[in-house]
C-alpha cells in the first residue's frame, strides 16, 4: 500500500516513507471505525478513501477529509451494512 500512495501523491524519494505509513495505517483505522468493521483495502471504494484520506492528511488538511467526501463515506457504510445483512441472512 505504501508505494500506491507514493504514487498517488506523486512521491518518488524514501525520506517520508515513516510518516507516509504511519498516516496509511491511520487512515486504516479511520475508516474501519467510521464503517465499524475491517475494511478490505486492496481495491474498490475502501481503498480509494484510504488514497484521499493519505492526500488529505499528507497535505495537512485532514478537517476538510470527511466533510469533502462524506458521500463516498455514507456510501462505503451502507455498502458495508447490506453486505454484513445478506452474510446474517444467509446463516
Amino acid at each position: 500500500m505504501l508505494q500506491e500512495v507514493k504514487d498517488y501523491l506523486k512521491i518518488t524519494w524514501d525520506d517520508e516513507d515513516a510518516t507516509l505509513t504511519s498516516i496509511i495505517q491511520r487512515g486504516q483505522a479511520y475508516l474501519n471505525d467510521l464503517t465499524g468493521t475491517e475494511l478490505d483495502f486492496s481495491d474498490g471504494q475502501a481503498k480509494s478513501l484510504l488514497l484521499d484520506y493519505c492526500r488529505y492528511m499528507y497535505n495537512n488538511a485532514s478537517e476538510y477529509f470527511e466533510s469533502n467526501f462524506q458521500n463516498e463515506i455514507l456510501r462505503l457504510q451502507l455498502k458495508v451494512a447490506a453486505d454484513e445483512l445478506a452474510q446474517a441472512a444467509e446463516v
